[in-house]
């Protein structure tokens, strides 16, 4: 069954949501929207820096992990991370994937607060969250744009990005809802099963149009 979607941001500001899977081309359209004048707050960048050698985050996964998610070379000290290493285990494994999420969604959260607090001036931006849906941050939307694309081209193109094997794609995208589950809750379903010439259309009529919150793509 999939939930009804979640209640949007009722602000005077334009938020526009953007999520897909992993390797369906959120980052594409995110640039594209950044090209555009929208100020871009993009979640895989606060979570990185969640994790940053050093940071508090660092050291609680070194803590729980130690050795085996150092980088090779680094100070202990430094609280240094490598990052394929990390992922290795928790894209294996939900009990370490849930632990690293309830470490690093609380710190992302608090940065878009951070931000949208920073930008209240602006009239449009943009919130680029893969895990929109599965952390329940439809509250902080004003609309919600889906970058859809069909499973085995988001394999292949997930594969290729991150050199990874078929089994170590598989278990990445195992660890986000699929993108059905995903397009009834979202406000715009973004078609990107094909080059740039057909998806460039489709985001200049969604910019200039606009959407009512609960419209369906």
């Amino acid at each position: 069954m999939t939930q009804p979607p979640g209640p949007r941001w009722r602000g005077g500001q334009r938020r526009i949501g953007l999520t897909g899977g992993i390797a369906s081309g959120k980052s594409t359209v995110g640039h594209w929207l950044e090209a555009r004048g929208l100020p871009l707050l993009d979640a895989d960048r606060f979570a990185r820096e969640a994790l940053a050698a050093g940071s508090a985050g660092a050291r609680a996964v070194l803590q729980r992990y130690g050795a085996a998610v150092q980088a090779a070379g680094s100070d202990p000290a430094e609280a240094q991370l490598d990052r394929s290493a990390l992922g290795r285990i928790v894209f294996h494994d939900p009990s370490e994937r849930l632990w690293l999420e309830q470490l690093v969604h609380p710190l992302v959260r608090q940065r878009f607060d951070e931000e949208l607090q920073q930008r209240t001036a602006a009239p449009a931006l943009v919130l680029m969250i893969p895990l929109l849906f599965e952390a329940g941050l439809e509250g902080l939307c004003s609309e919600i744009w889906l970058v859809d694309c069909d499973p085995a081209t988001q394999l292949q193109r997930l594969m290729t990005r991150d050199q990874l094997n078929e089994a170590d794609a598989r278990a990445r995208l195992g660890a986000q809802w699929p993108l059905e589950r995903k397009r009834p809750l979202a406000d715009l379903v973004i078609d990107n099963r094909g080059g740039p010439e057909a998806l460039e259309p489709q985001l200049a009529t969604a910019l200039e149009a606009g959407l009512s919150p609960g419209a369906s793509g």
